[in-house]
């Protein structure tokens, strides 16, 4: 009986130990990667190198991400770093800098995913500079979202002429036509490529709006609360302000809107939400995966009349992009079954080699300004 007993008690010790522990999962998605390097995570736990930024390497998917499971006790609090081995090859933001600390308490099980903008080595010298006339408004705000600078690239005419020109409002102002404010130096050349393609009697002479992102990107350019105060600070705030100091075509069918990542999906959203005000959408790697999948369903579930816009939508087939691909096919597919036609008011285009990164769609933005 003593026996039964002791193995009955050994039986629930092990169970419930197993019930304490939790099963944390790291899935680190890097926008840039050298070849041969490997990812590491760093963090307070014996399990998490201790602090040692070479111990405790992820395995790496075929999908480009990196990934590993651990077993942590509840009530665990875990802080946590990335690296590619040493510390000046240390994880860092969209703006270049090194993050605090990643910190997480253990509750349940969890997959952390997380995007990995670039690495403190990889600096880059900034090169290029701004083509043509570019005004700038700064403190641009509407009812629910934060201030922030507008630049506005006029075509080479506008100065020696008294015509009108559409209008292309583009999102991650920042990283459009100076190298100097662009995402690690490298900015879209859209001021380039606009200007070639003018010139060249390729595309019609166009104003780019470009509209900053604010510490709050994330969530402007998703649907939410503040993603529809974005949006509707576009199409009832800034667009009136720049039909009224700029000699624009303000009708609907002159009025387009492009971005990349959120970018993508915020542009999307604009044209499908406002089609009174916008109606075209230029989607370069739109992120339409989850938690932003809600994008595809609303499409699915859409009843009305056929909408009276055209989409634009391309993805790269290297680490971030071969994840969002996923999406692209949902998003296209959605589209489809709502009468869009691809040459006609849906266009899709697959750059299998490019990665997730401004260099990328620097090198393919022409397609959607043509």
């Amino acid at each position: 009986m003593k026996k039964l007993l002791l193995c009955f008690f050994a039986v629930v010790s092990i169970a419930y130990c197993q019930v304490l522990e939790k099963h944390i999962t790291f899935r680190v998605l890097p926008q840039t990667m050298p070849d041969t390097a490997k990812v590491y995570i760093v963090g307070n736990h014996p399990q998490l190198g201790a602090w040692q930024p070479d111990v405790v390497a992820l395995t790496r998917q075929s999908d480009g991400g990196w990934r590993r499971t651990f077993s942590f006790k509840t009530g665990e609090a875990l802080e946590y770093k990335f690296t590619r081995g040493a510390w000046d090859k240390e994880a860092v933001n969209a703006e270049g800098v090194v993050p605090r600390n990643s910190v997480l308490h253990v509750r349940n099980d969890t997959t952390i995913v997380l995007e990995i903008a670039s690495w403190k080595d990889l600096r880059h010298k900034v090169e290029g500079q701004i083509t043509g006339t570019v005004k700038y408004h700064r403190d641009m705000t509407g009812e629910g979202i934060r201030p922030r600078e507008v630049m506005v690239w006029l075509p080479p005419s506008y100065d020696s002429t008294t015509k009108r020109y559409p209008v292309l409002y583009m999102h991650d102002g920042q990283n459009l036509f100076d190298p100097r404010t662009a995402f690690m130096g490298h900015d879209w050349q859209v001021d380039e490529v606009a200007d070639s393609l003018i010139r060249a009697g390729q595309m019609k002479e166009i104003i780019i709006v470009g509209v900053n992102n604010s510490s709050e990107r994330r969530q402007d350019y998703s649907d939410s609360a503040k993603g529809r105060a974005y949006m509707k600070f576009l199409a009832t705030t800034l667009k009136p302000f720049i039909d009224a100091n700029y000699r624009t075509r303000p009708q609907r069918e002159h009025t387009a809107t492009m971005g990349s990542s959120m970018g993508g999906l915020i542009s999307f959203l604009l044209v499908w939400h406002h089609p009174e005000t916008f109606s075209q959408a230029g989607c370069l790697s739109p992120a339409f995966i989850a938690p932003f999948d809600s994008a595809v369903t609303m499409v699915e579930s859409y009843k009305g009349a056929n909408k009276k816009i055209r989409i634009y939508m391309d993805n790269g087939g290297v680490a971030l992009d071969s994840v969002l691909q996923s999406g692209c096919d949902a998003m296209l597919n959605a589209l489809e079954q709502k009468s869009f036609k691809r040459g006609k008011n849906l266009e899709w285009f697959h750059d299998q080699a490019a990665e997730h990164n401004e260099q990328a769609w620097a090198r393919r933005v022409w397609r959607p300004l043509l």
